[in-house]
């Protein structure tokens, strides 16, 4: 008999039942023979604060967060990483030792070593990125891509004010192109990535004439339901290194699985199958 509980941790959301975390992080469990847990729950946003502090009493080690707790997360955080404040949400909460919440957020990680993974040649510093739409993923997505070293920022979305305000608050280096001209954004754009649900299962898709991009350019659709969008389809029939939304997610999931469970998880071929299949 041990009084040593095994390790705990989940992801929060409402809904839940769409999440692949737990497919992802129980696949590291089983390939790193660690005897812990990782659990959906579903928590209604008037029950997020009861929650998490419940969630603490019971000893978990920390929690990743989903649609719409994200601004929540980053309220009742006690300390939050640098990226997480620039982007104004946070994804991972940690419980630590002292009784303290500490928040990241990992998806602009997650999208820089999705496309390191995937295309690597790419290279954010060789010339301007095209980032279309203004929502969460497009916050994380451009702080990420402007911290790698991208010299210019074009961003578009299909309501203009939402990408003023996110333009306003990142600076200089991104620059707002209307939404009916951004087939002429393209022209030089070495980097394009779609962070809108267009092209999604389920949505219209996204609509975009790539004409004017250059041959070297790298495409990526944060989608990954389905894997390859019509988006996505549309750059590689004009030869262009194109990257899935998938890894993105894969990618974004390893800070807090290190920081709950011990030891830095690998994303290979094997973890890919395992979510899709899921």
């Amino acid at each position: 008999m041990t009084d040593t509980a095994p390790p705990l941790a989940g992801v929060i959301g409402f809904p839940i039942g769409h999440s692949r975390s737990p497919v992802l992080h129980g696949y590291w469990l089983k390939r790193y023979e660690i005897g812990g847990f990782y659990v959906p729950i579903s928590l209604a946003p008037a029950d997020f604060t009861d929650g998490i502090r419940g969630l603490q009493k019971l000893g978990f080690k920390g929690v990743n967060v989903t649609i719409p707790h994200k601004v929540s997360a980053l309220n009742i955080a006690d300390t939050v990483s640098d990226r997480a404040a620039l982007i104004g949400a946070v994804n991972t909460l940690t419980f630590r030792a002292d009784g303290t919440i500490h928040g990241d957020n990992t998806d602009g990680y997650g999208f820089i070593e999705n496309m390191r993974q995937y295309a690597p040649d790419w290279n954010a510093g060789s010339g301007p990125a095209l980032v279309i739409g203004a929502g969460g993923a497009a916050r994380a997505v451009v702080s990420a891509l402007l911290n790698a070293g991208v010299p210019e920022l074009r961003l578009t979305n299909r309501t203009r004010q939402r990408a003023d305000l996110l333009a306003e608050h990142f600076g200089a280096r991104v620059q707002v192109v209307d939404w009916n001209r951004a087939s002429d954004a393209v022209d030089g754009v070495m980097t394009i990535v779609n962070t809108t649900s267009l092209g999604m299962e389920g949505q219209p898709e996204l609509h975009m004439n790539l004409d004017a991009a250059p041959g070297d350019a790298t495409v990526c659709d944060i989608v990954y339901t389905p894997l390859h969008t019509p988006f996505l389809a549309m750059a590689q029939e004009r030869g262009l290194c194109c990257v899935d939304g998938l890894g993105m997610l894969l990618h974004q999931g390893v800070p807090g699985f290190e920081t709950w469970f011990g030891p830095r998880p690998e994303v290979d071929d094997g973890l890919r199958q395992a979510v899709l299949s899921a």
